[in-house]
């Protein structure tokens, strides 16, 4: 691909809850490029005490990644970190204090009742604009031991964590401190009310910085080990994984719903406000912050975690499955499909998810699936059938004339899931492209480095002109 003679290098950490990868992002007033120099795996560990993230080999494996970053591309100005959301490490002094938790760790429900005893969701959600979700840091926090909040000086979500580690500066990053529940939906400051009536330590939790905003300069001698120019910083960008994502959707966002799909699928679309109304409390919608202060109002549904949980189910049975195969298989299943509720908290942990859907076919006397290409093609069903109900609702509630259903992020290569969301929902799906959440990541890092300028909208239509969708049209039988 050419390149515009002004096109700058920026580079992305992107994590994700199965993988991470690094990427170094050309960018220019027509060009939008991405070479991937690194990719690995990100596997939790499971101790005696719950479910962890392996957080200092997935810090290891980035900083890997950057050295070869600035080793193909030593113009690189900026970093820019992003991942999944709610997750966080207590520090003091610097120091981590143990490995921080996985969000699908059972500790959490603890923490909801907690909570609930104090406030319940309404109420929250009157404060903060979330969805209830059993994981959010909030109730994480409250299953935290006192002595050990009480001991941490800081808390920073898992980007901020490594930026501090680049850096030495510790902020929280707004797109993704608005999932923690802890912070005023209309204002995105932190709720100090809220925090001390839950019996939280406010100490802990850092200043606030936004997408654009430089978090500082690497440290000299992280500089020097990564083969960086002296004036290389980290740029704060959308570190939540989904507003990163959201800024490359390439779509017209006063009518159009937007999906970035992997392991979760969100469903949602863009606003100016937070939606507070007793409407969205009641459809479970949540109001998380976006970049140029966008708000993301939209559903976690279960994504594709439930299709990848009963391959590896399978694998630990022994049988070997080709996941493009068992796609090609589940497409050529006729007769009806038995379709169940993907949001179902049942499904949310790691385990055997065919027996779940067994159980959960059972309780609502619906024959369940029999082959592994009936189960693979319930599930399809079920994700395109759930996103079509939370797209359209996502547009009533927020005011919005969908007509268009966008795609991203891994789940737009499922040509089955995105044809069917399109035929569920009566209306065009625009899959692609696949790294988004990559793609808005340099977008913002470039924007602030003065590479590019404009709007959001001016963001999206170089991603228009540069990683044109794939259109699914909705049919009729």
């Amino acid at each position: 691909m050419s390149r515009d003679a002004a096109a700058g290098a920026v580079a992305a950490v992107d994590l994700g809850a199965t993988s991470g990868r690094v990427i170094v992002g050309h960018v220019g007033a027509d060009t939008l490029d991405m070479t991937q120099v690194a990719r690995f795996p990100n596997d939790p560990v499971r101790t005696s005490d719950g479910l962890h993230w392996n957080i200092l080999g997935l810090y290891g494996a980035a900083t890997a990644g950057l050295r070869e970053a600035f080793r193909v591309a030593p113009e690189i100005t900026s970093i820019g970190i992003d991942s999944w959301a709610v997750d966080y490490g207590l520090l003091r002094d610097g120091r981590m204090l143990g490995d921080p938790f996985h969000y699908r760790d059972e500790r959490t429900a603890a923490g909801v009742d907690a909570v609930h005893a104090l406030l319940p969701h309404s109420e929250l959600f009157e404060r903060n604009g979330l969805q209830f979700l059993p994981f959010n840091t909030l109730y994480q926090l409250a299953a935290e031991p006192s002595e050990l909040l009480n001991f941490a000086d800081t808390a920073l979500l898992i980007p901020d964590l490594l930026g501090f580690w680049l850096t030495g500066v510790a902020r929280a990053e707004v797109t993704n401190a608005s999932t923690t529940g802890l912070l005023r939906a209309l204002d995105r400051h932190w709720d100090d009310a809220l925090i001390a009536r839950l019996g939280l330590p406010r100490g802990i939790l850092p200043p606030l910085i936004a997408p654009g905003e430089t978090l500082g300069a690497l440290l000299p001698e992280v500089a020097a080990a990564l083969g960086a120019r002296p004036d290389a910083a980290v740029t704060a960008i959308g570190s939540h994984d989904t507003a990163s994502a959201v800024v490359a959707v390439p779509m017209q966002a006063d009518a159009a719903a937007y999906i970035s799909c992997g392991t979760w699928g969100l469903v949602g679309v863009e606003v100016a406000r937070p939606v507070l109304t007793p409407e969205a409390l009641a459809a479970n919608f949540t109001n998380e912050g976006g970049v140029d202060g966008r708000v993301r109002l939209l559903h976690n549904v279960m994504g594709l975690w439930v299709l990848s949980e009963a391959v590896r189910t399978w694998e630990r049975a022994g049988h070997t499955i080709d996941l493009p195969t068992l796609l090609d298989s589940a497409e050529e299943v006729s007769g009806p499909i038995p379709v169940f509720d993907v949001n179902d908290p049942r499904f949310l942990a790691p385990g055997d998810m065919p027996g779940r859907i067994d159980q959960w076919f059972a309780e609502h006397d619906t024959t369940p699936p029999r082959t592994r290409a009936e189960y693979a093609r319930s599930i399809v069903e079920s994700l395109a059938q759930a996103f079509a109900d939370a797209a359209l609702e996502a547009g009533r509630l927020g005011g919005v004339d969908v007509r268009t259903i966008h795609i991203v992020g891994g789940g737009s290569l499922n040509e089955l899931l995105c044809q069917r969301t399109a035929d569920r929902a009566g209306m065009p799906v625009l899959a692609g492209p696949v790294e988004a959440t990559a793609l808005g990541n340099v977008l913002v890092q470039a924007r602030a480095a003065g590479i590019i300028s404009g709007s959001l909208e001016s963001l999206r239509d170089l991603v228009a002109r540069t990683h044109a969708p794939r259109r699914f049209a909705p049919r009729t039988s």
